[in-house]
């Protein structure tokens, strides 16, 4: 490979990408200038990938954190061969596009995980590495190695001042995760300024401090220094490694080094004295030598061959170990077992009954078994959540002495655990879950406190973004978590969670509708989940006097019937509440009120049906509706319509017992009945 020729083809990265800008008069040109060498670096001597067949399960995976500069990526995407033609890049940013602003899982062949929001993609890149780590650790055997790749991450000064990624970054430097190398795009640039204003930490030790490797490139041109650093990288089997390459923001251009160049087009004088500075000809727009193609295109063949390289060691795989080679083909198929819940208990009616998240960890266990795929834990709340994985083991990092004196096989053993522990990082953890998931393979979950889905709420809404089946498990999940008082007692949090679209908010009335909420869970694919949960007891209801709890996969259902099927008044509730209209209804009915009792697990699911079928439940002809949810009632209104009521909480909660607590907030029987009775007396 000549000098020259690398630098043709590192120039017309550099060109493609702000001729993309400049025919949007829109993106982020400062990017794709400075990190092209190192991009160019790794696509064409490391990164092992297949453009014919962007799917390829063992695939390195690229994660372009610092999403600002997608036109550096879908340029490397246009010149190595996937299905990106010239001109999805001259569409750059407009409607229709297949080359947005922001890279967008799914929508742009090549892309791995939707990015933009910074440190979202570091954290992702994490848990891709976690996933190969654990697919490798379960399925490789001796002289099979059918899961071995690496994940590689660009990030920029932004992606490392977000708290996400320290948190992410701490996780991985405990677990050793070899396999996981970030290229950091050191232009010392931000938005709106240089770095020195808000940014003057020794990044190297940080990162060493966390356990990283750490290698600086001085000269983000030098393409043998990037291409010695990765080399060194991939041979760090115990340890994450951080490669810091000093690069020029605008690298060429009149707004080199200055902030203007992060996120606003050159111009077309710009432009044109930038070409004249790397000595790239001014005519054509998009013009691209035949002889940078020609290499780039290499990555064709090259990735073929890996991939059929691959599929030979999968055949032998297949001969010499039949059954594992089936279970690791389903996983890689997103398929369940077909019998995957036949475990799955019932439970029998129980006035005392049990927390949601108690019958949560009954049936999660009474399954487990049977789907290798799950895996899962806490942000250090396994035991308030009861989420552990019985009988699954410990995804821990391995020793130093085997890590580093052995290398990934013997590193790899201690991966095989299922029970992933996230420590006190919240949100790491779910962007971490949505890597997990976006690599394949594996059904990742996450679990910790409602109030704490607050910190989550980024990651939550890009996997929903990207439709990613991830399953948050979220418990203590209203006042009625009692003495710790309004700091931990969710108030809003439901309302914000049904607020992001693609998401699926499930919250279970009792144990019955827990294991139909999992069923759920573990069934639907492109969506993620949340599972909203008690803390404290609620009855098991008695499903032979009241409707099955099947009912809670049409998000709301009638739970219980006025006596001719014409009621009055209507009562709805989620989660813990439903006990309570039931009862309320009781009562109501010995005083000739005719009432209808709907368990309302799952707006989302409801929503999904026709608007006969959710008629057929909350029929027009009944305006007398009574919600019951202990939360905010935003929202609330499009069921209980404008001759409807609700008993909601509109303020904070307190910190005292829950049984006080909820009396206290009206939360009783009695009150729900006076309500239903001013409610039928004002029509």
């Amino acid at each position: 490979m000549s000098r020259a020729l690398d630098r043709i083809c590192i120039n017309a990265l550099r060109c493609l990408s702000i001729d993309m800008v400049q025919r949007a008069n829109s993106g982020h040109p400062g990017l794709p200038l400075g990190a092209a060498p190192m991009a160019y670096v790794l696509w064409t001597r490391w990164l092992k990938f297949h453009p014919g067949n962007p799917q390829w399960f063992d695939r390195d995976r690229f994660v372009l954190s610092a999403g600002h500069g997608s036109a550096l990526l879908y340029s490397l995407l246009y010149l190595t061969g996937y299905a990106l033609t010239l001109d999805d890049l001259k569409s750059f940013r407009q409607w229709g596009s297949r080359t947005p602003g922001h890279p967008e899982r799914g929508h742009t062949p090549g892309v791995e995980v939707t990015t933009g929001p910074l440190g979202q993609g570091m954290a992702n890149a994490v848990g891709m590495a976690m996933a190969e780590a654990q697919l490798a650790a379960r399925y490789n055997r001796a002289g099979h190695a059918v899961i071995d790749h690496c994940t590689y991450a660009l990030v920029s000064d932004g992606d490392l001042m977000e708290g996400v990624a320290a948190e992410a970054a701490s996780l991985a430097g405990h677990l050793r995760l070899g396999k996981l190398i970030c290229l950091y795009d050191d232009n010392a640039v931000t938005l709106s300024a240089g770095t020195d204003m808000v940014f003057s930490e020794d990044t190297r030790r940080r990162f060493e401090a966390y356990g990283w490797h750490t290698v600086r490139v001085r000269d983000g041109n030098d393409i043998a220094a990037i291409d010695a650093a990765l080399e060194v990288a991939r041979a760090k089997h115990g340890r994450p490694s951080l490669i810091i390459v000093r690069t020029h923001l605008g690298y060429g251009s009149p707004e080199q080094d200055k902030f203007k160049a992060h996120g606003s087009p050159l111009g077309a004088e710009g432009v044109r004295r930038t070409k004249m500075k790397l000595g790239w000809p001014l005519k054509p727009d998009f013009w691209v030598p035949d002889e940078a193609l020609d290499h780039f295109r290499q990555s064709l063949a090259r990735g073929a061959e890996w991939e059929s390289s691959w599929q030979a060691r999968m055949s032998a795989y297949a001969d010499a170990f039949p059954a594992l080679h089936e279970e690791l083909q389903s996983l890689l198929r997103g398929e369940l077992a077909e019998s995957w819940d036949a475990d799955i208990p019932s439970f029998s009616a129980d006035a005392k009954g049990m927390a949601t998240r108690e019958a949560s960890s009954k049936v999660v266990n009474a399954f487990v078994a049977r789907t290798p795929e799950l895996t899962g834990g806490s942000a250090d709340l396994d035991p308030s959540t009861k989420t552990t994985l019985n009988g699954q083991g410990d995804f821990n990092p391995p020793s130093t002495k085997a890590a580093d004196q052995q290398g990934s096989d013997a590193a790899g053993w201690s991966y095989r655990g299922r029970n992933l522990h996230f420590g006190v990082r919240e949100h790491a953890m779910a962007a971490i879950v949505n890597g997990i998931a976006a690599h394949g393979g594996l059904v990742p979950f996450g679990s910790t406190f409602l109030i704490f889905s607050d910190y989550m709420r980024p990651p939550i809404r890009l996997a929903a973004l990207m439709g990613l089946h991830v399953i948050h498990v979220f418990t203590h999940d209203s006042i009625g978590l009692g003495e710790d008082g309004p700091t931990h007692q969710p108030v809003e949090q439901l309302a914000n969670l049904r607020a992001i679209p693609r998401l699926i908010t499930i919250r279970p009335a009792d144990a019955n509708e827990v294991a139909v909420a999992w069923r759920v869970a573990m069934e639907t694919r492109e969506q993620p989940v949340a599972l909203v949960l008690t803390r404290q007891n609620v009855p098991t209801l008695d499903r032979e006097q009241l409707a099955s709890a099947d009912g809670l996969r049409r998000g709301a259902y009638v739970l219980r019937d006025a006596p001719d099927g014409t009621p009055q008044l209507i009562l709805v509730a989620s989660g813990s509440e439903v006990c309570l209209i039931v009862e309320a209804a009781e009562r109501l009915q010995e005083d000739g009120v005719a009432v209808r009792c709907v368990s309302m697990p799952s707006w989302e699911l409801f929503e999904s049906l026709p608007q006969s079928e959710r008629d057929e439940v909350l029929p027009p002809s009944v305006p007398a509706r009574l919600a019951v949810e202990l939360s905010v009632r935003q929202g609330w209104d499009r069921y209980i319509g404008p001759a409807g009521d609700m008993l909601g909480i509109e303020r904070f909660g307190a910190s005292a017992p829950a049984d006080v607590l909820l009396k206290a907030y009206g939360f009783t029987v009695d009150a729900i009945c006076d309500r239903a009775r001013a409610l039928l007396e004002a029509r």
